[in-house]
This record gives C-alpha cells, structure tokens and sequence, in this order.
C-alpha cells in the first residue's frame, strides 16, 4: 500500500517536526468516533473549530473531542467582543479542508491557533491530518511551535 502523506505532513517533513501519521475510516466524521477508531482516549484527540470575530477576523481553535468550545474563553483569548463559528459552507474556502479534515497545519488562509491549555498534560496529541481518514500525532509544544498558537483555557 502507498504510504500517502497530505498536505500537513509535507509541511511538518519540510518544518523537520517529528509525528506519526494514523488512517481510519473517513466515513467517520465525528471527534469521539475518530478517537474510538484510533483506540485513543478523546481527551488527547482534538478538533479543529473556526470562528469569526466582531472584527470579522478568523481564528483556530483545538479543542479534545469530547469538549466544547467556551465562546466567551474564545473571544478572550483573542481579545474580541464576541465570536463565534463559522457557518460550514466558509470552511473550504477560508482553510483550504472540508468539515472532517481541517487541520491548523498548512491552511489556505493563516490564522491565529490557540489551543486548549488540556494538551499540555499529554505527550502526544491527535489532530486532524489535513484529510477525512488522516490524523497526525505530535507533541503538543511541537504544534504549538509550528502554528505558533497559544496554550489558553478554551473548554466549556
């Protein structure tokens, strides 16, 4: 079988930022299902959420699964009145990945990261590899570095 590598992977081979790269069924479009496929616990599987501000700015959140994003935590962190997510028919166009598949890794338009301050207590965190199907697993001060984000309380 080919060993398939997206668009996030080239990324982070060029960025020298070690990870290893899992497949699963792609017809499986939901966090905690992603998680059980990878026989992972949802707390270090995270999710990607795109919100827009008042300013209409766009930010990345990584939350784990099995959580909600706090929208009031969010405007916080970015220092916004208020925010909220993006309706999914602006997902394509604003990252270049579809509901499934959005990575903060290797986004058609660059945002802000910020992610759940839970990562730091794990290792290895999952995130979405840049295709349904695909997750990459990293360390989360190596995520942090490469997107430049921001550890901050996110959670619900």
């Amino acid at each position: 079988m080919k060993n398939i590598k997206t668009n996030a992977m080239r990324l982070l081979d060029e960025a020298n930022i070690p990870y290893t790269s899992c497949e699963y069924d792609e017809s499986i479009v939901d966090g905690e299902g992603v998680a059980q496929a990878l026989k992972e616990d949802p707390e270090c599987v995270f999710k990607s959420l795109v919100c827009e501000n008042d300013k209409h700015e766009h930010f990345i959140f990584e939350v784990p699964v099995n959580e909600s994003l706090n929208l009031k935590k969010a405007a916080k962190a970015t220092h916004s009145k208020s925010i909220e997510l993006i309706p999914l028919k602006q997902l394509l166009p604003l990252t270049g990945y579809v509901h499934g598949g959005c990575s903060p890794i290797g986004l058609k338009k660059p945002m802000p990261v910020f992610i759940d301050e839970t990562a730091q207590i794990f290792d290895k965190i999952y995130i979405s590899g840049g295709k349904r199907g695909f997750q990459i697993c990293l360390s989360p001060s190596d995520l942090k570095k490469y997107t430049k984000g921001e550890f901050v309380d996110l959670l619900a």
